[in-house]
């Protein structure tokens, strides 16, 4: 937890600024680009930069730039959609009440900044850490009053609830991967196939392929309906007004799937969090976003009981698990870590899915 963080980007940030302004320029003819700033946060998928524009006519001030991954830096995705990002934040903003960022330009030529990009207007409040996560102590989420986060965690289950919801769903078909099957189906099938990208002349994963066997062992018998998923549905992609969301980010992983597969991953992600803290010592947030109290929550918000839970979740950390395989091999690639003998060992959290694999998680 104390290890430096992975590099992000090989890229300059003065010389996007330069690069950013020229652009401006087109759009805005003598508009100033000030405050720009890289976040010490930045994503391990996704730059952002943030900066404020000075012109009379600009629709907004604050700003944040979503720069699709730079291609030296041993991108986490196979392929960053930047025009398929705008187009689901668009919609949500037009046909839910759930708050988004107002996006205003895409750019989908790399010349400019090296890579496609969309501006989109800045959200001001305050998001529960990463690193350190929120479960450890010392940040606002973790001192916050037991009433505090349970509200944070009622109004964040709202918004899965209202997205699902509100947006139509035969809206969300675009989003389907290419193939057969059920949306589903074809959402496993595609993480089959970004598995295969991310061990590519690399050694496998011996729990990740247990994994996918469990699925197909316990595939549920009905799927439910497919909704607009959120993809990396999680508090550390809410900005939060006090205790109540006034923006909902990074929406890349966005798909047409059953509604388990957004609650699946919000309820494992906070345990992946949880689990490290108790690992380091810590108490961390036993109480928070439990999952019995995220399912009845949801149940009693949309009338839809959550179903064949546990896949989901498993599901959850299975996905995580590439990634998180991926950005280890990301790490050895920049001489940062070592691949030990066993790659099951580039898992942060390979106990937890292995015991969820072993049915002895829950």
């Amino acid at each position: 937890m104390t290890s430096p963080r992975p590099r992000t980007s090989t890229r300059d940030p003065e010389e996007l600024g330069r690069r950013l302004t020229r652009w401006l320029d087109r759009h805005l003819p003598g508009a100033r680009v000030t405050g720009l700033a890289v976040p010490g946060s930045n994503g391990m998928s996704s730059e952002t930069l943030l900066f404020d524009l000075e012109h009379p006519d600009a629709p907004v001030r604050g700003c944040a730039l979503r720069l699709a991954a730079d291609p030296a830096a041993y991108t986490v995705f196979p392929v960053y959609d930047m025009a398929r990002q705008h187009r689901v934040m668009r919609l949500v903003g037009e046909r839910t009440d759930v708050p988004v960022p107002r996006v205003l330009w895409l750019e989908e030529d790399p010349e400019p900044l090296g890579a496609p990009f969309f501006v989109m207007a800045r959200a001001e409040g305050r998001v529960p850490p990463d690193v350190m996560p929120y479960t450890y102590e010392g940040n606002w989420l973790h001192s916050a009053t037991d009433a505090e986060r349970a509200l944070l965690e009622a109004e964040s289950v709202s918004v899965l609830a209202r997205l699902h919801d509100q947006f139509p769903a035969k809206e969300a078909e675009f989003l389907l991967p290419d193939g057969a099957g059920t949306p589903l189906r074809r959402h496993v099938d595609a993480q089959r196939a970004y598995y295969s990208w991310v061990v590519e002349g690399l050694a496998p994963s011996p729990l990740i392929e247990s994994a996918f066997d469990w699925l197909e062992a316990h595939w549920p018998a009905d799927e439910g309906p497919a909704v607009l998923g959120w993809g990396d549905a999680r508090i550390g992609n809410i900005v939060y007004d006090g205790f109540a969301p006034v923006a909902v980010l990074d929406w890349e992983m966005a798909a047409c799937v059953p509604r388990e597969v957004d609650l699946g991953w919000t309820v494992y992600l906070h345990r992946f969090f949880q689990d490290l803290t108790v690992g380091f010592g810590q108490p961390g947030l036993p109480g928070f976003l439990r999952r019995d109290a995220v399912e009845r929550r949801y149940a009693e918000l949309t009338g839809h009981t959550p179903r064949d839970m546990e896949f989901h979740t498993l599901y959850a950390a299975l996905r995580h698990a590439i990634v998180m395989l991926r950005i280890a091999y990301r790490q050895a690639h920049f001489g940062e870590v070592e691949v030990p003998a066993d790659p099951d060992g580039l898992i942060l959290h390979h106990a937890t899915l292995a015991a969820m694999v072993r049915g002895s998680y829950w």
